[in-house]
């Protein structure tokens, strides 16, 4: 499955290795060179999946995950990170689907994450909740 994938990096090297490698699987790339940048394009495109990176000037990985989720709660979001084993980086701590630790072996772990987060189906919304109070549920039932 082919996604449009936002790719957030200040480090112009990265963010070009990733996409060269995203784009050879078919996916449509956009790349942002910080937070504020990542931010205007997700409000003006619909996206699929956000890589973003965590340490960047200004506004961090972190701070553009909760950005982006009040905007699209479902948006499916990868960490890449240097810093993952050293901060204890993980899904819990960051509010990413994946966090992929920076290293040799991190284009196999990215490729492997954006598949299984595009197959994924986004989550389904809860039913509206009964807006009556307890007690009147409990007396119509």
């Amino acid at each position: 499955m082919h996604g449009r994938i936002l790719l957030v990096d200040d480090n112009v090297s990265g963010s070009t290795a990733r996409k060269t490698v995203l784009e050879e699987l078919g996916h449509k790339i956009n790349v942002a060179s910080s937070g504020a940048d990542a931010l205007e394009q997700f409000s003006q495109h619909k996206y699929d999946l956000v890589v973003t990176d965590y340490k960047m000037p200004r506004m961090d990985g972190l701070e553009l995950i909760i950005r982006l989720r009040k905007q699209q709660p479902d948006i499916r979001i990868v960490m890449v990170s240097g810093f993952v084993d050293t901060l204890g980086l993980n899904e819990a701590s960051t509010g990413a689907d994946a966090v992929i630790q920076k290293s040799a072996n991190e284009v196999t772990h990215l490729v492997r994450a954006v598949n299984r987060l595009l197959r994924r189906k986004p989550a389904k919304k809860p039913a509206a909740a009964d807006p009556r109070p307890a007690k009147a549920k409990r007396q119509a039932g």
